[in-house]
């Protein structure tokens, strides 16, 4: 549900309004003065950001020395509220220079009216993007003398941007070298029993994507999703060969992607934002490849002795390695001494968190490392407590692994060109319509970049 809302309020520390403007004719004007007497005037000011009074709520957030206030009526969508709220002052906040106070409005009413007459109608939020609100709110608005100096971008083509289809990315960029790049980062979660049964486990992934693309691409990445791959079949028909399929949950995308197109193709399709960028995450619980498996055997020896042996084994593939790979071993607190023996990498007892930090810097596949510990304790008059034996807990990095077994099957790279014709569309000879053309250029040489990296989340084994 959208947020609803019948009037905003722009009050300063002494609740004196500085603006308002009402959507709705379902809340009076005096609604501000139950604001400041039940809200203002009381200690429960910064207590809760939602408050109801009546039969109205009030959503109200502080700004530097103002204070935002949203009415609303009936039901409404609390986040959606707040978050119109953000987007609202950093849009302002980008006609002002990069200040938001309560001179900028006093020195900007005119410009904020017509603002708010553009962001929310009828009380529903519309298009907060500063890129495309500067297309036709060329007015500038008066800046503070302490407000850092605007960016010299260039204003962006309204050919698309007007109609919100590519608020994101602005036209005419031009580079030498057209390349791509992708990264598929993963963590791995891991709660592994003492006898080696996997309690919990599962993936969180997200795709990173760095474009620097000429003109308006529109690119096409296709991954070894099981529901993917079983559109693709259904519109090619013919069977795929596309070896081990994923399941992919939880999914969400930037805004950039086409979700009709994902929804009915089941491709990934989008127009990337310039630069650096979030494309997507997502979460696997299904078919994970564990990249260590741990073996602990702890020995308590009486009430001064202690054996530890660890045996690490990497599952990976024997051509790959991992980086930073740091197992730390949990002791008793009355550790005194300790006699280490590691067939490969370093380690040591750190005191401070009770542990035998184990660190090996290249960590190669289809290996298995073991390290050997006599732990020494402190002898105590007072009767021993039961020591709880927290979790082994793992750190690594590898490179060119996927856990969750996500594949790049394709990156598609084309570009789009608007060509606006003036020809008529019918056979009077009067019309002057015009219409677009969309054509694929060809000979657009690119450069993709894919990698896979896998590292540890909460990795934890218990012993």
């Amino acid at each position: 549900m959208p947020v609803a809302a019948s009037a905003i309020y722009f009050l300063n520390l002494r609740g004196d309004v500085l603006i308002n403007r009402l959507y709705r004719d379902d809340v009076g004007g005096n609604m501000v003065d139950a604001f400041r007497t039940h809200i203002m005037q009381t200690k429960e000011l910064g207590t809760c950001p939602v408050r109801q009074i009546g039969g109205c709520s009030f959503f109200y957030m502080r700004i530097s020395n103002v204070y935002i206030v949203i009415v609303v009526s009936g039901n409404a969508n609390v986040a959606c509220a707040f978050k119109f709220v953000v987007e609202a002052v950093a849009l302002f906040k980008s006609y002002f220079g990069g200040a938001f106070d309560e001179d900028a409005i006093r020195n900007n009413f005119v410009l904020i009216y017509e603002l708010l007459d553009e962001i929310m109608d009828f009380g529903y939020p519309q298009n907060l993007s500063p890129e495309i609100l500067k297309l036709y709110i060329t007015q500038e608005g008066v800046r503070s003398p302490f407000s850092s100096k605007p960016s010299d971008r260039p204003v962006p083509n309204a050919t698309l941007q007007v109609t919100g289809a590519v608020g994101w990315r602005r036209e005419g960029l031009v580079y030498k070298k057209n390349e791509v790049f992708l990264d598929i980062v993963e963590s791995v979660n891991l709660l592994m029993s003492s006898k080696g049964s996997v309690l919990r486990c599962d993936v969180t992934g997200k795709l990173l994507m760095k474009c620097f693309l000429s003109g308006m691409p529109d690119l096409k990445l296709g991954l070894n999703d099981k529901i993917g791959l079983e559109k693709e079949s259904q519109l090619k028909s013919r069977p795929t060969k596309s070896g081990k399929t994923i399941e992919l949950d939880d999914v969400t995308f930037h805004q950039c992607v086409n979700l009709t197109r994902f929804n009915s193709e089941k491709t990934v399709s989008f127009v990337p934002p310039d630069g650096e960028f979030e494309l997507m995450k997502y979460r696997i619980t299904e078919g994970v490849n564990l990249p260590f498996r741990v073996l602990p055997t702890i020995k308590e020896l009486g009430r001064t002795r202690m054996e530890v042996n660890v045996k690490v084994k990497s599952v990976f593939g024997a051509k790959m390695f991992a980086l930073g790979v740091v197992i730390k071993i949990p002791v008793p607190k009355q550790t005194a001494k300790t006699n280490f023996q590691v067939t490969s990498g370093r380690a040591k007892y750190n005191a401070s968190i009770d542990c035998l930090v184990w660190k090996i810097r290249k960590f190669p596949g289809q290996t298995e490392p073991t390290l050997s510990a006599e732990v020494e304790l402190i002898s105590t008059m007072a009767e021993k407590k039961s020591w709880t034996r927290p979790p082994i807990q793992m750190e690594f990095q590898v490179p060119m692994f996927t856990a969750s077994g996500l594949r790049v099957r394709f990156l598609k790279v084309c570009i789009l060109i608007l060509l606006v014709c003036h020809a008529p569309l019918s056979k009077s000879p009067s019309s002057n319509d015009f219409h677009l053309q969309v054509w694929e250029k060809s000979g657009y040489n690119t450069v993709e970049w894919v990698r896979y990296i896998t590292k540890a989340g909460s990795y934890e084994i218990r012993c």
